[in-house]
């Protein structure tokens, strides 16, 4: 080892090798000599190394030399530190006390092509933006959807759909205030906005996120009570107390985005002020207090009261098909013994074996919907905050940025799917949106002209009731055999 800390030039140390050869095989032919050679040493500049020592970065050096004479790594990639301008150190090879470091593994030694490597690139690049996009639209389209659907259509309007509107609200906030800021630095890969909207993207999303999971456990609570309590439904549920549900649900995620992203209170000290001190970076690394608390608020209080009423939902769909199914079993059972017994009897059987393939089929129905509701929300939602509380707790635990970004867009994909599972699978909601498509499509509107060879009169306003627009529907219909005369009639 050197004594000052330096090392020798890498071509002094080559040399003093070949020497150290030369004097090995030299002795090996006089074997039969009983002189014995000096210990090999080594001097440069003044100080003296021990030739036993130098020799493995000598030869380390020597296979760094053949791979660049080979084209198997660019000369280069390494360079040491100031003292040690003349030492060569391959990572993985030999190591460097000076504290120069490299590996072979850099961009200069990839064996991958440069235009292949970018062209794989932009391909993971496109197929990002397909994906987030998709799923932006999804959010807004469908939420909009839903809306429109209930503003147009009076039979809609039902305390049940006041918080299915509140939810696609909130999807659609989700949307346009935070998916489409993570959209920008998904696909750029930088954050262009400052520090101050950092905060306030960070608010957003914390915001609008949680908005959406209290909304679908209001919704839970709701239909636990029309449910397994039909007949206290619109005693509990009335119009005041859904309103003030509402408010809670809006109001207390601010509690938890606004007041200490924009505070500070919700990271270090370290974290924040590094954070005002570099306005291209925008992170959102969270201490452990505010880790347990919103995840708690924010998810699983709310996923523990979801699974609690859809549990006892399904339990009460278990106990009526039960008791269908024993209601349909004494009534072929009486059936029979009124045979038997010759005694005559009205024919009602056809219409309760009717109707109770009806209400099991309903049940089954019912369970099947809230299978897929509590499979949706925890696929979206439960890697997330497993991930969250997890990296918050654990310090030394390091995820992949790509993984993080996974993890966000599925929870944002909740946004997406919620007007497809509270809405499209009721039918009230289904014929609503078939008709408001209709009503929006205007390839429609020339059909219906054309046909009747007159000029329709306009639709009514949106906050129509749904008979008026029905009626509309109707002399549609009807205008493939009607005369102009009689549809003008019809619309005086």
């Amino acid at each position: 080892m050197p004594v000052n800390g330096s090392s020798p030039p890498s071509s002094v140390l080559l040399i003093r090798l070949s020497s150290t050869n030369l004097a090995l095989m030299t002795n090996e032919v006089n074997a039969s000599s009983s002189i014995a050679l000096p210990e090999p040493a080594l001097y440069y500049g003044g100080q003296q190394y021990n030739v036993i020592d130098v020799e493995q970065d000598a030869i380390a050096n020597m296979k760094y030399l053949n791979f660049v004479a080979n084209g198997l790594v660019d000369e280069n990639v390494m360079v040491g530190n100031d003292e040690m301008n003349d030492a060569v150190s391959i990572g993985g090879i030999a190591g460097n006390d000076g504290g120069g470091s490299s590996s072979l593994y850099g961009p200069s030694s990839s064996s991958v092509p440069v235009d292949a490597s970018n062209e794989s690139h932009l391909t993971f690049v496109i197929v990002k933006c397909f994906i987030i996009g998709f799923i932006i639209l999804a959010a807004i389209l469908g939420n909009m959807l839903v809306i429109i659907s209930v503003m147009r259509h009076r039979k809609l309007r039902i305390i049940t759909n006041y918080f299915v509107v509140s939810l696609a609200v909130a999807d659609m906030l989700v949307a346009l205030c935070a998916m489409t800021f993570n959209a920008s630095v998904e696909i750029s890969g930088k954050w262009m906005f400052g520090s101050v909207m950092c905060d306030v993207w960070n608010s957003f999303d914390v915001y609008f996120s949680t908005a959406s999971i209290m909304h679908l456990c209001c919704i839970s609570v709701d239909r636990y009570y029309a449910i397994v309590q039909p007949l206290d439904y619109p005693l509990i549920m009335t119009s005041r107390r859904v309103f003030i549900m509402l408010i809670i649900v809006w109001l207390a995620p601010a509690l938890l985005s606004f007041l200490p992203i924009c505070s500070g209170w919700y990271t270090t000290s370290e974290n924040w002020k590094y954070l005002k001190s570099n306005p291209d970076i925008c992170e959102f690394k969270v201490n452990k207090a505010y880790a347990i608390v919103s995840s708690s608020v924010s998810f699983w209080i709310p996923g523990i009261v979801m699974l609690s009423m859809y549990y006892r939902i399904y339990q009460e769909a278990d106990r009526q098909e039960r008791l269908v199914y024993r209601s349909k079993v004494a009534a072929l059972l009486l059936e029979k013994h009124l045979q038997i017994s010759q005694i005559p009897k009205p024919r009602p059987s056809i219409q309760v074996e009717q109707s109770t393939i009806s209400t099991m089929r309903r049940e089954r129905k019912a369970a099947r919907t809230l299978g897929i509701i509590m499979s949706a929300f925890l696929l979206c939602w439960l890697p997330f905050f497993l991930w969250y509380i997890t990296s918050s707790l654990c310090e030394s635990c390091s995820t992949p940025r790509i993984v993080v970004g996974i993890l966000f867009w599925i929870g944002y994909f909740n946004s997406a799917l919620n007007p497809i599972i509270y809405a499209y699978f009721n039918r009230d909601f289904r014929a609503a949106f078939k008709k408001t498509l209709k009503f929006c499509c205007p390839h429609n509107l020339v059909n219906c002209r054309v046909s009747a060879g007159v000029e329709m009169p306009p639709f009514v306003n949106s906050t129509a009731s749904s008979e008026i627009h029905m009626n509309i529907i109707r002399a549609r219909q009807y205008a493939t055999s009607a005369s102009s005369t009689q549809l003008q009639t019809l619309y005086q």
